[in-house]
């Protein structure tokens, strides 16, 4: 199972120690991942209890989302996003991903490129040109990113990199991403009005 956060860090840390205790109960024990999701979105609400009041007495927004993944036993993998009330959603053939946080740049590539029959590396590689176009236009979004990739019935996590500025395919990403895209916008032809 893995939990990636966005919104506010102090929500997010908060959710994430109190799931601790439960990481050998309540989420090793549970028969598939609607439950463990239901869990996580329980953990939410309660955090959401607690420090609500706080919250509005500084006029603060409670903002915090989720995304939720993994596969028990025999289950196919399963992905959900898991909102700021604890309800939550779940991946569906229309709509094979989600993201959370900053996504009004980097969403129209993934929406593009995206398939329920991507492949993994293809699927890593459009997150990480989505997420450069992010970072270009969003001086709020920035490095290091993570990166994941979950391969079905493995039940482990076999690829997870930290990736920096300095990283040298993240380098030939972006630049190559830049220069695909000039030449591409500059190929188009100019408008007949």
């Amino acid at each position: 199972m893995v939990l990636l956060t966005s919104g506010n860090l102090a929500i997010s840390q908060a959710v994430i120690n109190e799931l601790w205790p439960l990481a050998d109960s309540a989420l090793m024990n549970a028969k598939n991942m609607v439950e463990a999701t239901r869990v996580v979105g329980d953990v939410l609400r309660a955090v959401y209890l607690r420090d609500r009041e706080a919250f509005k007495e500084f006029g603060l927004d409670f903002a915090a989302s989720f995304i939720f993944g993994g596969q028990i036993g025999q289950e196919q993998p399963r992905l959900f996003q898991i909102y700021a009330a604890g309800n939550f959603i779940e991946t569906t053939r229309e709509t094979p991903y989600f993201q959370v946080g900053e996504s009004k740049y980097g969403k129209p590539i993934i929406d593009r490129v995206v398939q329920p029959d991507t492949s993994l590396n293809d699927a890593a590689k459009c997150a990480l040109i989505s997420m450069d176009s992010t970072i270009r236009s969003n001086l709020s979004v920035g490095m290091p990113l993570d990166l994941l990739i979950y391969e079905t019935d493995s039940l482990c996590v076999k690829t997870h990199v930290s990736i920096g500025l300095d990283d040298p395919y993240f380098q030939l990403l972006r630049s190559s991403w830049g220069d695909r895209l000039r030449q591409a916008f500059n190929e188009m032809p100019d408008p007949a009005y």
